[in-house]
């Protein structure tokens, strides 16, 4: 049978793969003996960073996720590598000045990412325009991305209008989000069927297999002539992460499709990170199988893991289901957002101080109040109008972080660095961003560096 369309896949177990079931806690040491391995198989790219990493880096790993990056494109010469950022929220999880995403997006194309896949959190074309045509401007492939959602204020309309946008901005291609696996088989093939029609440039999708439908999902995607879709290796796919690799590369077998990997790089690579996962295992959630419960609360399965692991490490997991069923509801009173990063982990964030408080909004955090007062960008629907008085006339002062001075922050780490008898890494500018994004953990980092 005639070959007549070939779909490129994004390998994506070594960022969202291991965000999505591990917590992001795989050490780099444990990823390097993979990585030529990886090389060989003849992905399209290969999703090495952005999303949590650089937190979970810092954080937890007491590693540079600069260096990460660097070794990554050192030993992967022939794949290109991509990362996900969170448009004007960089890696971090509130708004940055237009100085700071510019020098964040030349040292990650200086280090070696090749494809920036740009997303906000609320979709607002305000928040991902910016980065889209500075990433064109460093000669690089700028992705613009829908975070994809159902809720009463979303539609097709809203998803095409969106796309329309960042087409004219420039963008090289278009991704689908669906970090919570709610696109549905039949609603992808309409979705992506339009796209095509509409746009000239190519389509890419990633959908997560926490509800059990991303298989069906990147089938019917693949028949409506999309371009590129993500997939994580079968020992690391499913649950809250993807479909499997080789699965839609099996499907595909002798059809009229082309998805032209190397089998045997496959296999090797599947073996490697069944062990991978075994010995992170304390940090994968307790999900089963399928959780269709995701349908109707829409918690993507990189915040699931992660809010379980939080959980569980403050010794209170039997509140899970709690705070799973007050997701949807706050999410509601916040205006239909999304879930994805930041918006997803303030509004978990908010729902956990709502059942551990036993009083809705008794506490609210200064990221709620500045979510529902638009700081963060302007929301999809309406805020619960209650809710938007009670933030409205609050008399302490929301707390505003202010990034938009490099000189003062460079100024900020100047002294840190000296009052902790530490070397100057203010003229550092890997350093000096790692800073800005993370001001409460930065100093804990730097130490590890003596």
């Amino acid at each position: 049978m005639e070959k007549i369309k070939k779909v490129g896949i994004t390998e994506v177990v070594l960022r969202d793969g291991i965000q999505s079931l591990l917590a992001t806690r795989v050490a780099l040491r444990d990823l390097v003996p993979i990585i030529p391995a990886l090389d060989k198989v003849g992905y399209w790219s290969m999703e090495t960073w952005g999303g949590a990493t650089y937190d979970a880096c810092i954080r937890y790993l007491d590693e540079d996720p600069w260096e990460r990056l660097r070794v990554f494109s050192k030993l992967m010469p022939n794949t290109p590598q991509q990362m996900l950022i969170r448009g004007q929220n960089l890696v971090g999880y509130r708004p940055y000045s237009n100085k700071v995403v510019s020098e964040f997006l030349d040292k990650s194309a200086e280090n070696g990412i090749d494809v920036f896949r740009t997303f906000d959190a609320l979709n607002d074309f305000n928040n991902i325009e910016f980065t889209i045509k500075e990433v064109k401007k460093l000669g690089k492939h700028a992705q613009g991305a829908m975070a994809y959602t159902t809720s009463p204020v979303h539609n097709l309309g809203t998803w095409m209008e969106l796309a329309k946008k960042i087409e004219d901005a420039g963008a090289d291609s278009i991704a689908i989000k669906d970090m919570a696996g709610l696109l549905k088989p039949y609603d992808a093939f309409d979705l992506v069927s339009n796209l095509k029609e509409k746009l000239s440039i190519p389509v890419h999708m990633q959908t997560h297999a926490t509800t059990g439908m991303s298989t069906a999902t990147n089938m019917k995607a693949i028949e409506a002539g999309i371009d590129n879709i993500d997939t994580s290796i079968s020992s690391m796919s499913m649950t809250y992460g993807h479909s499997a690799t080789e699965t839609l590369a099996a499907i595909f077998q002798d059809e009229d499709v082309v998805i032209d990997l190397d089998t045997q790089a496959l296999e090797e690579i599947s073996i490697f990170f069944k062990k991978i996962r075994k010995k992170y295992s304390e940090y994968e959630g307790d999900m089963k199988g399928v959780d269709s419960t995701m349908l109707v609360k829409q918690v993507p399965g990189g915040m699931l893991s992660n809010l379980e692991s939080q959980l569980k490490a403050n010794k209170q997991e039997d509140k899970i289901e709690l705070v799973k069923e007050e997701i949807p509801k706050v999410r509601k009173d916040f205006g239909y957002p999304p879930l994805v990063t930041p918006a997803s982990q303030i509004i978990g964030a908010q729902a956990l101080l709502n059942v551990m408080g036993n009083v809705r909004y008794g506490n609210l955090s200064n990221e709620s109040k500045n979510l529902i007062l638009g700081k963060y960008g302007e929301l999809p629907g309406e805020v619960n109008q209650e809710l938007l008085s009670k933030i409205s006339s609050l008399d302490q002062e929301i707390k505003e972080e202010n990034s938009e001075d490099l000189v003062t922050m460079k100024e900020e780490l100047k002294k840190l660095c000296t009052e902790n008898d530490l070397d100057d890494l203010s003229d550092n500018m890997e350093m000096l961003l790692t800073y800005i994004l993370f001001p409460n953990i930065a100093l804990k980092f730097f130490k590890t560096l003596r």
